[in-house]
């Protein structure tokens, strides 16, 4: 690192894996290896890379994990594992996926003027999956404080929880175990969260509320107008939906209602540019893992989702 590498272009993809996700670094041209049994750039961003660079796109993916640390080969036995992969990115370029959004946020700001160093990069088009939209919005607050030489021209936001998270509001209590209206799976999925969050949480899951991100005193607040001349498209998945049922529950995910990924309770003033999108898919393939269904139902491998999010970095 350190010395400028040429650049054919310095606009590029940003892929930001979300909350407990463990991701490698990967540049245009260098992945993991693609190996039976392994994916090139983990379980959150490789069809997500796939299907960009396949559109002509340069793509990056951030290196996140849930611990402190750098981001090595995974073990076989993780979901989604790797090996082979081009570059260890240092600490400090990389986001604790179980830490605080604003930690998160200084961590992405980081690993961006990292990328115009080495990389000749200075326009940026995120897409942020799950917490990863919202570590996307918290270093464009950085970079407007910072007047970093840098220029965020879209973010996408994939199932991100701008208002929360339906296990986040189970976990502490904002909501009960009725508002899941006798749902089997919800219910499993929300009470089989709760020792996990209480197991490997180091912020994210408690700041994933309505109590810390909504309201005029709430961190979506705090935000200001950092999105300002920034197009936003919020992508929701609706595959779990209950009639008559709270709607800042359902549809649902499974772990983001459409409700909180399509920001319905910021005021324009936060979000000044913003296009909403859904379809009938759950938010990871750890989803659809644990429901039983295909990986072609999770929003960050369906065809159609990979097309809405290219489409966005077009339009903008």
């Amino acid at each position: 690192m350190g010395e400028v590498m040429p650049s054919a272009d310095a606009r590029a993809v940003v892929i930001v894996s979300g909350g407990g996700a463990l991701t490698p670094f990967t540049t245009p041209t260098l992945a993991c290896s693609t190996d039976a049994g392994y994916l090139s750039a983990g379980n959150t961003a490789t069809a997500m890379r796939d299907y960009l660079l396949a559109q002509g796109k340069q793509v990056f993916t951030v290196p996140t994990r849930p611990d402190w640390g750098v981001v090595d080969d995974s073990t076989s036995d993780d979901f989604g594992p790797f090996t082979g992969c081009p570059e260890v990115l240092p600490e400090h370029l990389t986001i604790m996926s179980a830490g605080d959004i604003s930690g998160g946020g200084e961590r992405l700001a980081r690993f961006l003027h990292f990328l115009r160093t080495d990389y000749g990069i200075t326009e940026i088009d995120f897409v942020g999956h799950s917490n990863g939209g919202l570590w996307a919005r918290s270093a464009i607050w950085v970079l407007k404080q910072t007047g970093a030489p840098i220029t965020v021209r879209s973010l996408v936001t994939v199932g991100t929880p701008h208002e929360g998270s339906v296990p986040g509001r189970f976990t502490f209590n904002e909501i009960g175990l009725d508002a899941f209206q006798g749902n089997a799976f919800a219910e499993k999925f929300n009470q089989d969260w709760v020792p996990y969050a209480n197991a490997g949480d180091k912020g994210i899951n408690r700041e994933d509320t309505e109590k810390y991100l909504v309201g005029p005193g709430g961190w979506n607040a705090a935000q200001g107008s950092a999105l300002d001349g920034i197009p936003v498209t919020l992508l929701a998945g609706t595959y779990f939906s209950e009639d008559g049922g709270d709607p800042t529950v359902w549809p649902n995910d499974a772990t983001v209602s459409r409700s909180s990924a399509w920001a319905e309770h910021i005021p324009d003033a936060i979000m000044p540019i913003r296009t909403r999108w859904e379809a009938p898919l759950v938010h990871s393939i750890f989803t659809s893992n644990y429901a039983g269904i295909d990986w072609s139902y999770a929003l960050t491998w369906n065809t159609e989702s990979l097309a809405r999010i290219n489409e966005a970095i077009d339009d903008a």
